[in-house]
């Protein structure tokens, strides 16, 4: 679709005025449109798996587990929970203020706009437009272009059972994206790149309208001589190469302490075995890269004399097998830049400060794991580095919980959204005093007085 087939500022002020007909603001109204949009994503799971079959190779189990289920999880938390959410909260009111109340009244923005990302394209862009409409706002979602089947699966999905003025996907690519950003929006959410993200901010700047961007980084893994092998081989194994490695959270590197790094290996290359074959590219467990670009762009970081695990690719199939690249250090291509893809380099360790100062050298990761026994090693890793989130013995599945806040830090983003937090991104938050009109004693007033100063002395400070 050319921006010149679709009005946008149309579609914002039709989105505009809805909203400001005050019929989103109903908690009632929120939660039967939560339910129908997940009654359609339910009656259209068929057509949902085949799109995503076509730009992936991703099975239907995986689209439920990676995609689908969390998009409902989100659903069924917010239904649940978006009435207790969205009442107002009474705080404590100070002395100064007496008598009288206080209280924060949750309201919602406005008309939102979503730009999802390639990699997860459902979860990625239904996921925060959940948490938008939960609190109350109208939303506009752009899928990325990139994964194009499941951008026109979201479109008819979506724009068959939701009016536009609600609720509406917008297809395209840059010129679509830079048009729909023209456009007052009350706020924007984007998933993607760094690069794009200070477009966005750019974009968004000019209306003085609030962002939050999920973006990336390389993330890094610490494993540590006393973690429990097997478990920890196996979650890696994992967490890297779900969905082609194409994970925002993946592992991207891992920084293992000296002694442990052969063992590791070798437990590696057992559960890349067990879990994908003899040859990755008939397993239904591992996705294609997304596209010829994307392809290039990861081929350039293996070093084949540096491949202790995998190392073959198929471009016409868009495969790269499960690679784990050993003698790494920071200054090899494959450290320069986000891998986004099924490549796993390993840097060998013997001293944590030093692990530690060279992480923090670097952009702040968006997330950061630590496998070992040690609560000491988690604790000083934990309060040294700065990190998006993580998870201790394990990696990715922070993620899926919704009572854990998700975002980014410095480069790897701003703003977080799951569960509550999604519902707080999309909100804002009305402070309120309310004045008992009984008494009304004259100390602010004048004339001024040491009397008066000394009590405001007492009550103010």
């Amino acid at each position: 679709m050319k921006s010149d087939e679709l009005n946008y500022s149309k579609l914002v002020q039709s989105q505009l005025d809805y909203f400001n007909s005050n019929i989103t603001k109903d908690t009632d109204f929120r939660i039967r449109q939560l339910k129908h949009l997940k009654s359609v994503l339910k009656s259209n799971e068929k057509l949902l798996d085949e799109a995503i079959y076509k730009d992936f190779k991703k099975s239907s189990f995986e689209n439920y587990v990676t995609e689908l289920s969390l998009i409902y999880h989100e659903i069924n938390l917010a239904m649940g929970d978006l009435k207790e959410w969205s009442t107002k909260k009474k705080v404590a009111t100070n002395m100064a203020n007496m008598p009288g109340n206080s209280y924060i009244l949750p309201e919602p923005l406005g008309v939102t706009l979503t730009i999802g990302a390639w990699n997860y394209p459902y979860q990625l862009s239904l996921a925060p437009v959940v948490a938008a409409l939960a609190a109350g706002n109208t939303a506009i979602i752009k899928p990325s272009e990139l994964a194009l089947n499941t951008s026109r699966a979201m479109a008819a999905v979506i724009n068959d059972n939701f009016e536009s003025q609600y609720l509406h996907v917008v297809e395209g690519g840059v010129e679509e994206t830079t048009a729909l950003l023209n456009e007052k929006f009350n706020k924007i959410f984007y998933t993607g790149s760094g690069n794009v993200g200070r477009i966005i901010m750019g974009a968004a700047a000019k209306h003085l309208t609030p962002v939050t961007l999920e973006l990336g980084g390389k993330s890094p893994a610490f494993v540590f001589n006393d973690a429990k092998l097997k478990i920890a081989a196996k979650r890696l194994v994992w967490a890297k190469f779900l969905n082609g490695g194409q994970t925002c959270v993946a592992p991207d590197y891992l920084l293992v302490e000296k002694g442990m790094k052969e063992k590791l290996i070798e437990e590696m290359q057992k559960q890349i075995l067990k879990y994908h074959g003899d040859n990755p590219m008939q397993s239904e467990g591992f996705v294609r890269i997304i596209n010829p670009r994307h392809f290039d762009r990861i081929m350039k970081f293996i070093d084949i004399e540096k491949v202790v695990i995998g190392g073959e690719s198929n471009k016409v199939e868009l495969y790269i097998a499960p690679t784990v690249m050993d003698n790494v250090s920071f200054d090899d291509a494959v450290m320069q830049e986000e891998i986004f893809g099924p490549v796993l380099p390993i840097i060998e360790f013997d001293d944590l400060d030093e692990a530690i100062k060279m992480v923090k050298d670097r952009d702040k990761p968006l997330a950061l794991y630590v496998f070992t026994s040690s609560n000491k090693n988690t604790e000083k890793i934990f309060h040294e580095i700065s990190f998006g989130g993580g998870a201790v013995n394990d990696a990715v599945m922070h993620l899926a919980n919704a009572n854990l806040p998700f975002g980014g830090v410095g480069e790897s983003g701003m703003g977080s959204y799951h569960g509550k937090a999604g519902f707080d991104t999309f909100s804002h938050f009305k402070s309120i005093y309310s004045h008992s009109t009984m008494v009304e004693p004259n100390l602010k007033y004048t004339p001024y007085t040491p009397n008066k100063l000394k009590i405001m002395r007492l009550m103010l400070e």
